[in-house]
């Protein structure tokens, strides 16, 4: 089979040092390459001046690929429901080009539950994965099985610091509370600034807010030394003893005007907070979920930091997309997308 004119692929195994039955694989799409082999073959071929038809051969094969998306559970109205439209965006880009997308969910709070859907991917053996780390060292581990199995994989919404991702899209997690600091104090001076936190699993494993955490204690430390950041922990799946929690929290903390929540539940506070209008509290929260909207509306919300969960997992899915069909590997690993500043005022035109 010739390649061009000239060129065979007698010719490409011996520039690139690989076997002929290697380079057939790589120019015909089909699986058993590595991708530093796949690398080597593409970088010939471009350097030749041919560019093969991988999209014809790929539709030639009728060859199917899933791509995992391994992320938690919801309710409706909650966060990660915003990233199905993504998904579907997604899928509808990788259908002509045999790529199927497969979503498999877990329950955040539970350790077991999570460990149990990354055995699931596994066991798929995907052309390529897209996650949202929840528990740190069990997707430390995960991810390495990933690597080792030369399965790409792709970070949304969070990630973890390794070298080994294809890539991430989501806003910088750090920058995001530092931003919030920013927004929340305004220029004043607090004396006291509360945290409101999620309780989580027993384990102490999933902690996905702690960059942004880390950011905004940085912010106040740098600008606000004199001010206290004082937690206070309540429990989604017990909405009932939230009003108890933070009537006796603010009993503690009279000198709390501020406050701020670093994950996409601002709205578990706000019924509290529009009891209570004589406060004046400032608040600001993350993420456009409409439960979120309707605080900022009534203005018990100051603002809100939203940041487009389903594009995320959209261009997730197309990077993915586009080195499994063309071995195209994205620009960069980090694609930090837009932190937007929402306030009554601009919410409905989001």
């Amino acid at each position: 089979m010739d390649i061009g004119q000239n060129v065979t692929i007698k010719d490409i195994a011996r520039l690139t040092g690989l076997s002929k039955g290697t380079v057939d694989r790589v120019l015909h799409n089909r699986e058993g390459v590595s991708k530093k082999s796949y690398a080597k073959v593409m970088q010939v071929i471009k350097d030749l001046g041919y560019e093969p038809n991988i999209y014809a051969s790929l539709l030639a094969q009728n060859k199917k690929r899933q791509i995992a998306v391994l992320l938690p559970n919801y309710r409706k109205g909650e966060y990660w429901e915003l990233c199905e439209q993504g998904i579907a965006k997604g899928a509808e880009i990788g259908k002509p080009f045999g790529i199927e997308i497969r979503r498999v969910g877990y329950n955040q709070y539970n350790l077991g539950s999570f460990r149990k859907a990354c055995e699931e991917v596994l066991e798929m053996d995907p052309a390529g994965v897209i996650l949202a780390p929840m528990f740190k060292k069990e997707t430390f581990v995960f991810v390495e099985k990933l690597h080792s199995m030369e399965i790409p994989y792709v970070y949304v919404d969070t990630k973890l610091e390794s070298n080994n991702y294809l890539a991430y899209y989501g806003i910088p997690l750090y920058q995001s509370g530092y931003l919030c600091a920013a927004i929340l104090t305004d220029r004043q001076c607090p004396k006291e600034v509360a945290a409101v936190r999620i309780q989580r699993d027993k384990q102490g494993q999933s902690d996905p807010t702690i960059n942004r955490r880390e950011g905004f204690e940085d912010y106040i430390s740098e600008r606000w030394p004199q001010c206290r950041i004082s937690s206070v922990f309540i429990d989604p799946k017990k909405p009932e003893e939230i009003d108890g929690i933070l009537e006796e929290f603010f009993a503690a903390h009279p000198d709390v005007s501020h406050i701020a929540m670093f994950n996409s539940r601002i709205y578990l506070i706000t019924p509290f907070l529009e009891r209570h209008p004589e406060r004046q509290f400032r608040v600001v929260g993350f993420d456009n979920l409409s439960a979120n909207l309707a605080g900022l509306n009534k203005g018990v919300v100051t603002a809100l930091i939203a940041q487009r969960p389903g594009l995320q997992v959209q261009h997730a899915i197309e990077a993915l997309t586009d080195l499994l069909v063309f071995g195209k590997v994205p620009a960069r690993n980090d694609n930090f997308m837009s932190m937007d500043i929402l306030t009554r005022y601009n919410a409905e035109y989001y």
